[in-house]
């Protein structure tokens, strides 16, 4: 099992595009002609998007089953429209025109209220729930793993392209989200009473106009019994969601081993915290993260090999294969941002990049 018997589900958004890599605005449509509209393959706020939900599993080889079906059946969908799925954090091309809102009353109310930030939400995330015991063990949870969100931002950094320009960053995908009033690293609570009071005093304000906006990087799902950790963008391909999935995973397993036994926990200071989110952002793989153990700054390689040899007691034998065998990938290859670039610099054509990422991939 993952991390000693621990769940887990993935959501992964995506972004739908014409043969000119161009957005669509056909996710409705995609979505509905599924069959499966609300449930494993979902709209998102804007019309340029699909998303799509693994069940609950307890397996990298399970995991990268689900997540590798989903991304088909979604390719096919737009497939039969003329349109190609694309895995990027941001969109790549120049638009000539908006993303569009999805006809559904909640997400016109956001766009009413919250006006051009809205136009933010065209940025495709990695979302994963790992189940918990209750509430109270999530926010202690939370509170221990703050100080992994930069690794595990540059592990998935993905977004370096946006609307025709190298933005310098890994993950755009991040700075750009940072907008919502609500988003970024979570605060340190001391109890649910106090996570909730938080909440609340969003929900009054009007920065938030349900609890599923709290956007925090890892907060407390309000529907399912998990933790979710929404700091990731969507992975160029299966293999790496499944990977960041069962990272995550081998987190919270350490960490509860850690809460169980009492152990102290590093939780650097909040504007600290922002920093290296920042630096993680920028750099991805291919510069320098902070350490979560230390704050020294690592190299990617040194990043790769720290989540390895930390999640590995936690893990079955054929899940610590899988994580070895795709980390080497990674090592070898590049993170999805560094690769994006190195598709570019072939032949300095954007296309080039949304050719190379397209799912499936040619």
């Amino acid at each position: 099992m993952i991390g000693n018997g621990l769940t887990v589900g993935v959501e992964e958004e995506f972004l739908l595009v014409r043969e000119d890599g161009r957005l669509a605005r056909s996710g409705p449509e995609v979505v509905g002609a599924s069959g499966q509209p609300g449930g494993q393959l979902q709209e998102e706020i804007t019309r340029t998007q699909v998303e799509s939900a693994t069940t609950v599993c307890t397996s990298g080889e399970q995991l990268r089953e689900q997540l590798s079906g989903l991304r088909a059946e979604l390719a096919a969908e737009a497939a039969a429209r003329g349109l190609r799925l694309l895995p990027s954090g941001t969109p790549l091309l120049p638009e000539s025109e908006s993303a569009g809102i999805t006809p559904r009353l909640r997400y016109e109310r956001i766009a009413a209220l919250f006006g051009a930030v809205t136009g933010v939400s065209t940025n495709c995330g990695c979302h994963v729930h790992v189940g918990i015991p209750d509430r109270a063990t999530g926010v202690e949870l939370s509170n221990r793993l703050r100080c992994w969100l930069p690794v595990l931002l540059a592990l998935s950094a993905n977004s370096p392209f946006v609307d025709g320009f190298d933005s310098g960053y890994s993950s755009w995908r991040y700075v750009r989200w940072a907008l919502w009033p609500s988003a970024g690293a979570p605060p340190v609570f001391e109890s649910v009473a106090q996570y909730d009071d938080s909440v609340g005093e969003m929900l009054r304000s009007g920065a938030i106009l349900d609890r599923g906006m709290v956007y925090w990087d890892i907060r407390l799902s309000d529907k399912q019994p998990t933790l979710e950790f929404r700091v990731g963008d969507v992975a160029a391909t299966a293999d790496e969601g499944a990977l960041f999935a069962v990272v995550v995973a081998g987190l919270v397993a350490r960490a509860l081993a850690d809460l169980e036994r009492g152990r102290p926990a590093a939780s650097p200071r909040h504007e600290v915290l922002r920093a290296f989110l920042w630096r993680a952002a920028r750099d991805g793989l291919a510069g320098l993260c902070p350490s979560p153990l230390t704050g020294e700054l690592l190299s990617g390689d040194a990043v790769l090999a720290l989540v390895g040899e930390y999640v590995r007691p936690v893990l079955r034998d054929d899940d610590i294969e899988f994580v070895r065998s795709v980390l080497d990938r990674v090592a070898r290859d590049g993170g999805g941002a560094d690769r994006q670039r190195a598709a570019y610099a072939r032949g300095r054509r954007l296309t080039d990049v949304v050719n190379a990422l397209v799912w499936p991939q040619r």
